[in-house]
């Protein structure tokens, strides 16, 4: 393939997925057709099936890019914490991120929810590159815990508490603020990762 057609294979690519974006975000995952994404961007379906076999690997790419933008913003904002507290706080104001980004955290939890339906799907959702990653959180604490707690365990939890806090948010029950939660998940940490002298 000559250089102007992988220039233009790609460009065909990112209108797709750009397609995909707008039409996930206004209408859901499940909702939107393969042959609407490629009506939208102005591209015939043979267009879509060149780049993917399906509409959920078409998710997949879509959801890989988002975390590694979101991992980015991350990981400036996450270098070289003074304590236990001041980690949890970096992590949970790079969660607050993803919170802002409201149509995409409703996708993704769609996603997720969809993908618990198929062993295939459900491994790679459990993939740190398609998730957030219960790992990565619990390396940016591992050094300022004071206790046998786990750093892992610190880890999982801050990924269930946000996660909860995104289908509360998503069926708008107006119970729990993104404040609640944070300040829960914080407390839990110190609780556990810190002495208590």
């Amino acid at each position: 393939m000559s250089k102007k057609q992988q220039e233009k294979s790609q460009q065909t690519m990112q209108e797709l997925m750009e397609s995909a974006r707008e039409l996930f975000g206004s209408k859901g995952f499940s909702q939107t057709s393969v042959a609407e994404i490629t009506e939208h961007a102005g591209y015939a379906k043979g267009s879509f099936y060149r780049h993917w076999n399906s509409k959920d690997e078409l998710f997949l790419q879509i959801v890989e890019q988002k975390f590694k933008t979101y991992r980015a913003e991350r990981d400036g904002q996450l270098k070289t914490p003074r304590n236990l507290e001041d980690a949890m706080n970096r992590i949970w104001d790079f969660l607050e991120t993803i919170v802002r980004d409201k149509s995409w955290s409703s996708i993704f939890l769609e996603f997720t929810v969809y993908s618990a339906h198929s062993e295939i799907l459900r491994k790679l959702m459990n993939k740190s590159d398609y998730r957030l990653s219960n790992r990565i959180f619990a390396e940016l604490v591992r050094d300022h815990v004071e206790t046998d707690f786990p750093p892992e365990k610190i880890g999982a939890i801050n990924t269930a508490l946000f996660e909860g806090y995104l289908i509360h948010s998503s069926l708008e029950t107006q119970i729990l603020t993104f404040e609640d939660v944070r300040a829960s998940a914080i407390a839990l940490a110190l609780s556990n990762g810190t002495r208590q002298d």
